[in-house]
């Protein structure tokens, strides 16, 4: 239980390598996202020290994708900074789960594990607890071969969108949708999930026939999301 007492959590090298060999089977869909994204961030004229800070510092597929979508002149920055968020909202969830691991842990580790935390390293880490392993570590570790696999393959993916030149962006949309599929996919937990997305579909599609601009984007995130969390609570 979360604020409960507990002996302090062991974090060790052996766990960091745990997690990074735990995350062997994801890395190769990862690469082929973060290629996807560099190229796709290439063609929107992106400079290669831009894809790669990015990767860097954002280090979340989904949200980069989607501020590519929204991505126009002029640049609409109080957009993109609200559907990042809202995106982004599950991890208020899922950090609430793993608080009680890093418990005497240290701020250092602890804030660096969370940052490097996404869906596939939180998800492998929870199934590596459940086997009875309790090194704080695994997470830390997961998240850190992730975060080099997104960032060379986001960087390479720069350099194959500048050497493929003039390419029709239709192309990228169709790749881009794809792999969001392919990423819905990977979060389905059972039925429960259905409504939310069903919800944010049609909400994202009455306001693209409504309103102009990528609002349609925002509107079926935060839609999605909101539904997802009351019955996530209401489930609890």
């Amino acid at each position: 239980m979360i604020g409960s007492k507990a002996s302090p959590a062991s974090f060790s090298a052996a766990g960091l390598q745990r997690g990074a060999l735990g995350v062997l089977p994801i890395l190769p869909a990862a690469v082929a996202f973060g290629l996807v994204y560099g190229v796709a961030a290439a063609e929107k004229g992106m400079s290669l020290l831009e894809v790669a800070l990015s990767c860097m510092l954002i280090f979340a597929g989904a949200s980069q994708l989607v501020a590519l979508e929204l991505w126009q002149e002029p640049l609409p920055i109080a957009t993109m900074v609200i559907a990042v968020l809202v995106i982004n909202l599950r991890h208020l969830l899922m950090g609430a789960t793993v608080a009680p691991w890093f418990e005497g842990v240290g701020r250092a580790r602890t804030w660096l594990s969370l940052y490097l935390m996404t869906d596939e390293s939180w998800g492998v880490a929870v199934a590596d607890r459940r086997r009875g392993h309790g090194d704080a570590a695994f997470l830390m570790g997961a998240g850190a071969a992730l975060w080099l696999a997104w960032l060379s393959a986001g960087v390479a993916g720069h350099g194959m969108g500048n050497l493929t030149g003039d390419v029709d962006p239709a192309l990228f949309a169709w790749l881009i949708t794809g792999f969001f599929v392919v990423l819905l996919a990977g979060f389905w937990r059972g039925r429960g999930d259905l409504v939310p997305w069903l919800v944010a579909a049609a909400m994202a599609l009455a306001v693209k026939a409504l309103l102009p601009g990528t609002w349609y984007i925002l509107a079926g995130a935060l839609a999605g999301s909101l539904l997802g969390a009351w019955l996530h609570v209401r489930r609890a």
